[in-house]
């Protein structure tokens, strides 16, 4: 679900800004609200627009809104971000940041190019896929790759499968036990990754089953989801549910990380300090992209991050005298 409105902006080949943002979700685009209330000349460069929005269908725990839909929520980001004067820009992958000089250099497929005195990465992450006949057609329609998002929209249902093995699959099911009737827990191995405290109080739960060894194969439907097959030991069973949370990791796209030379965990995520600095002055981070609150990925605190690391960029530019046009 790529959101595109009208005609597609675009930047001139070698244009200069104060801040280049890359990556137009939530943490993107309130970047770009917060520059823009800043006076910094700001441009979004984005494959598309919502990042990790685009994989649910609704939202109800972003504050003001008791519930709505994805698209429209970042609609609003974006037509915010675009009525203070920011340009977003999609359809553009962002390959490289290299500093030349005073300014860096950001590249983009395409032989897109343009310059920056100060850049904010807010790419975020990669959710991993089963790759499984329906996922892509339920994603959003009772497929989930965030049980602490989406568990809530399952309230009163009679059965959910979370599928996985480390912590953000217990934590998604023993969260999901409070609400619907019956999980099931779908692990391809006999044993956990998740931490030992978090496993006991999965088996603790009544209404939890786990379903061990076994793979999902694909997940059946007409237009929401209705059930899952199950391939185990005993051979493949259709199992019914209501949803289908698919909690079996995410990845930050390191790839471009290294190319750019930016410090990195060990699990691949920016660093960050609490003003959102990375380890090269000039460049920021935001959002999914970033190893702050890994374990708790929310609109609202990618928002926070977003707002965080403009304001930091704004600082840098003010405390180097870099402030203005020709500087």
């Amino acid at each position: 679900m790529s959101l595109r409105i009208g005609r597609r902006p675009r930047v001139e080949r070698g244009e200069k800004y104060d801040l280049v943002i890359v990556g137009g979700g939530p943490a993107g685009l309130s970047a770009a609200v917060y520059a823009a209330r800043l006076l910094l000349k700001t441009v979004v460069l984005s494959i598309d627009v919502g990042g990790q929005l685009n994989w649910t269908e609704w939202i109800d725990d972003y504050p003001g809104f008791t519930k709505i839909k994805a698209s429209e929520l970042i609609n609003k980001f974006r037509e915010h971000a675009e009525s203070s004067g920011v340009k977003v820009v999609t359809g553009v992958e962002v390959i490289d940041v290299k500093r030349e000089g005073d300014l860096f250099k950001i590249a983009g497929r395409g032989g897109t190019e343009v310059y920056a005195k100060t850049v904010i990465l807010a790419v975020g992450s990669r959710r991993r896929k089963l790759g499984v006949p329906g996922e892509d057609k339920f994603q959003g329609r009772g497929v989930s790759y965030c049980s602490v998002c989406d568990a809530p929209l399952f309230k009163g249902k009679s059965a959910v499968a979370v599928v996985g093995g480390g912590d953000a699959a217990l934590e998604g099911a023993i969260m999901l036990s409070g609400y619907v009737g019956k999980v099931y827990l779908i692990h391809r191995r006999d044993s956990f990754r998740a931490k030992p405290a978090l496993v006991e109080d999965a088996k603790r739960r009544t209404n939890i089953e786990f379903v061990l060894n076994s793979v999902v194969t694909e997940i059946l439907g007409e237009e929401e989801v209705k059930a899952v097959k199950v391939k185990g030991p005993k051979g493949e069973a259709v199992v019914e549910v209501d949803g289908v949370f698919v909690e079996i990791g995410q990845e930050p796209p390191t790839e471009l990380f290294r190319r750019i030379g930016v410090e990195t965990d060990e699990q691949g995520y920016v660093k960050v300090g609490e003003w959102m600095e990375t380890s090269i002055p000039g460049m920021f981070a935001a959002g999914d992209a970033t190893s702050l609150w890994r374990g708790f990925r929310q609109v609202v605190t990618a928002a926070a991050m977003g707002a965080v690391a403009a304001y930091s960029a704004y600082q840098y530019l003010l405390e180097r005298g870099l402030l203005g046009e020709g500087k």
